[in-house]
């Protein structure tokens, strides 16, 4: 879903509003701000005249100097005007080309000098530190105003890095989209030849990464006055009694470079070998999942949640050439049971691992040199072979293999030796299918593909091997006290408009659900959301932006054919790694494979003049999922047609009698709405959704899953929920035994010679059979959802009414005989 920014030029209110055909339409004294406003919006007063003249080549698009002729728009209307030639093209390819190199002159301009003041900042910050350290006891140190001055120039590097990553993406954007628009309006095609200009150019590149871990270092020595936090990264810190909560966000790529500078100036980046110069290898991490091609039941298991769910993966840092591999077992433990989930893991070389793995290599000769060289404790190695054990008995019985790989670069952010608060940042996530299911070789024999590496963003492979990944995925953990609350500045992040949270999100799950659409049923809660724009208005300002200019300009962007706001386009991978050739495609053929899986060519998130044309309904909102418990006849008639048979008639029998219900109660609830609504009074709409939707209708849209395919949401179960379903069947079956009760008195001790006494204790009975068999059904009900873990309706709607119904209908017939037994109606 993507946005338009609304100005309310009566109350100077600025919102956003969902970009949608039929959602929105501006009212008077209100603009809507397209690109091209918003492009002059962010200009950086440094840059102001290094930005793309976009309305310069978008005005050369409108006035072509061709012949008058009969033209056709993106409508389908045909209209007069002129048409575009060769020296339009010629004229619009050299614009485009000075534009290029003028934005490509600035930024590498603005990176030497960034380089340099790092450098010269680097050197002050030493000086100061090796100053304070080497005085004498009679000398004074430096003061501290030389390190609140030394922390305000650092704090300006950060903001230039920030406002340099800010122009790279916006111009970025800008090229593409204008390329966009070139194609479009004229149908000539230069997308191809913009991105071979684009590799002699490529002003989108740079290595941001080292210099956020030198400007880290440094203002790590400044924050803590030449005195930073020493000691083992890995520890937990000194705490006995800690909660540790984990949560993962994703981070729209916009907004990576202001997360990872918002963290700088209060955690330093996480570096394991501060003697060795920063590399870019340093901050890959690959992953091999393991997993049984058939049942899938590492999958599922981490999916649902289950107590005892595992996760076996391989796992190295850095290139190919890692020699050490870790063996990495991951089991997950409910709240309830009272233990914690825990990853365990155990190192050993890369050269025997095709041996451990098929059982040839026994754990107790992997660790018979450890044991030798008694460089490690005794007690630690011992933990190690017993884990080493109980995964390759795992892998051997249960016939795990290679599925799918995950590759990223993370930026780590951690005080050393105190974990109370630890985060990290993914980017460039990429999973990549490592099996042998349809017949082609990838990994083979071995434990994992040799064809690629760490060469993002592997180019090599086909479409339906690989997904790319479209956010960065931030991950926060805090460790603190029984009834402290997080770092201020923590909480203002996860709750500002940077991230999105996605609790449980995997790497592992997301990556076998794309590459085997085929294969796999159970999708999990966040795929809806994968076409839905994460970003949202902006909430917090964090010190790392310079108040920006309105623009140089003041002319209206009235051309209707102009693209989306700063959305998501379709060629919204290509923004992050655009020249991508593949099976001797261009860029448009190969960026399509974003998400889905084998066969799929849906774009990664679509702009909005995709979504009116393809995908969009005018009622499409935010999803809701399907629930487990409701019927849904395509997943149940696709499981019953591969069975065949009399399941197959038998289940579609079931989906004709649904469809009537259904449709039945669906009637019901529209004449009941249509009732409550009549005699209902209207609330009035929140600030916060006026804000997002003004006054407008508010649809929703619930999400349907592909033929086939369930969405599978979360659900928390605890012993307590099998007792309060018990508690519930016990309290029905008490109510039961007083009706019976009440029928057994009156059978008893009515008159013999009447036979009318009879028929009243028949009807409390009945009504106390029949609460008996209902309670029994809802209990059967109830548990088997339980176990199951489904989103199932555990209210009772119907019973207690139906209940107290059949009482009153036998208490009136108890009175109705009584009045004529005693001659008072007849």
């Amino acid at each position: 879903m993507s946005f338009v920014i609304i100005e309310d030029l009566n109350s100077g209110q600025v919102t956003w509003k969902p970009n949608r055909p039929g959602a929105y339409r501006a009212g008077p004294g209100q603009i809507v701000m397209k690109f091209g406003e918003q492009l002059r919006e962010s200009v950086i007063p440094e840059y102001q005249w290094s930005y793309l003249d976009y309305d310069g080549l978008k005005q050369l698009l409108k006035t072509p100097s061709g012949p008058i002729t009969t033209l056709t728009d993106a409508k389908g209307k045909q209209y007069s005007g002129r048409q575009w030639v060769d020296e339009d093209e010629t004229k619009f390819v050299r614009k485009l080309d000075a534009e290029l190199d003028k934005v490509f002159t600035k930024k590498k301009v603005k990176s030497l000098e960034i380089t340099r003041r790092i450098q010269v900042s680097e050197r002050h910050v030493l000086d100061v530190v090796s100053r304070l350290n080497d005085r004498g006891p009679n000398t004074p140190g430096p003061g501290e105003e030389e390190f609140v001055a030394l922390e305000q120039v650092l704090s300006d590097v950060i903001t230039d890095v920030h406002d340099l990553a800010k122009f790279v993406q916006v111009n970025y954007t800008g090229f593409y989209k204008i390329i966009k628009k070139h194609d479009k309006l004229t149908g000539w095609h230069i997308r191809p030849a913009f991105d071979s200009r684009l590799k002699a150019k490529p002003f989108y590149k740079g290595d941001y990464d080292a210099s956020i871990v030198k400007l880290s270092k440094l203002y790590d020595l400044v924050r803590t006055r030449g005195n930073p936090v020493k000691g083992d990264s890995a520890a937990g810190g000194s705490q006995a009694n800690f909660v540790r909560s984990t949560t993962k966000y994703w981070v729209h790529p916009d907004n990576v470079m202001a997360v990872k500078l918002i963290i700088l100036k209060h955690l330093p980046v996480l570096v394991f070998n501060p003697n060795k110069e920063f590399e870019a290898k340093d901050s890959a991490i690959t992953s091999i999942y393991y997993d049984n091609p058939d049942t899938w039941e590492l999958y599922e298991g981490r999916l649902k949640k289950t107590e005892g769910a595992e996760a076996i993966r391989l796992r190295w840092y850095g290139g190919m050439d890692s020699d050490t591999i870790f063996v990495e077992r991951k089991t997950h433990r409910e709240d309830w049971t009272g233990e914690k989930s825990v990853k365990a893991r155990f190192a050993m070389k890369e050269k025997n691992v095709n041996a451990y793995m098929r059982g040839d290599l026994l754990p107790v000769a992997l660790f018979q040199k450890a044991r030798k060289d008694r460089k490690r404790p005794a007690k630690s190695i011992d933990e190690d072979e017993a884990l080493a054990s109980e995964v390759q008995w795992s892998v051997l019985k249960h016939k795990y293999r290679p599925v799918c790989r995950s590759f990223y670069n993370r930026t780590a952010f951690q005080l050393p030796a105190d974990a109370r608060v630890r985060i990290s940042l993914d980017t460039e996530l990429t999973m990549v299918r490592e099996d042998n299911l349809d017949g082609v070789q990838r990994s083979g024999d071995n434990w994992r593909r040799m064809d690629i590496g760490i060469d993002y963003p592997f180019s090599q492979l086909p479409a339906s091997d690989v997904v790319w990944f479209p956010y960065a995925v931030l991950e926060v953990k805090l460790q603190t006290q029984h009834g402290q609350e997080p770092p201020a500045w923590v909480r203002q992040l996860i709750s500002s408009h940077l991230v999105e949270a996605v609790p449980k999100f995997s790497k592992f799950i997301h990556g076998c659900a794309c590459l085997f659409p085929d294969r796999i049923n159970l999708l999990p809660y966040w795929m809806p959301q994968m076409d839905v724009d994460i970003r949202k208005p902006e909430t917090h300002d964090f010190g790392i932006s310079r108040p920006g200019m309105t623009g140089t300009t003041d002319e209206d962007d009235e051309d209707e054919d102009d693209e989306d706001t700063l959305s998501d386009t379709e060629d919204e991978r290509d923004l992050r790694h655009p020249v991508l050739p593949r099976n001797g495609g261009t860029n448009g053929e190969s960026s399509r494979h974003a998400t889905g899986g084998r066969g799929e060519t849906r774009p990664l998130l679509t702009d909005s003049e995709n979504q009116t044309a393809e995908n969009v309904d005018v009622d499409e909102a935010y999803p809701i999922y399907d629930s487990d418990d409701e019927y849904d006849e395509n997943y149940a008639l696709e499981e019953a047609r591969r069975v065949g048979g009399w399941t197959y008639y038998s289940t579609l029998i079931a989906n004709q009698a649904h469809k009537v219900k259904d449709a039945f109660a669906h009637a019901t609830l529209n004449a009941f709405e249509r009732l409550a609504h009549a005699r209902s009074s209207q609330i009035e709409r929140s600030e916060r959704l006026r804000m997002f939707f003004g006054n407008e209708p508010i649809q929703t849209k619930k999400f349907k899953a592909p033929p086939g395919k369930k969405i599978y949401v979360p659900i928390r179960v605890e012993p307590k929920v099998y007792f309060a379903a018990e508690r519930t069947f016990l309290g029905w079956l008490e109510y039961s035994i007083y009706i019976s009760t009440i029928a057994a008195t009156l059978l008893n001790f009515g008159s013999k010679e009447n036979p009318l006494t009879f028929i009243v204790p028949a009807l409390y009975t009945v009504v106390a059979v029949m609460c008996l068999l209902y309670s029994v059904f809802v209990y059967l009900y109830r548990s088997r959802a339980i176990r199951e873990r489904r989103v199932a309706k555990y209210h009772d709607e119907w019973g207690p009414t139906i209940l107290c119904l059949a009482l009153l209908g036998a208490i009136l017939v108890n009175f109705v005989f009584e009045l004529r037994a005693r001659h008072l109606v007849y």
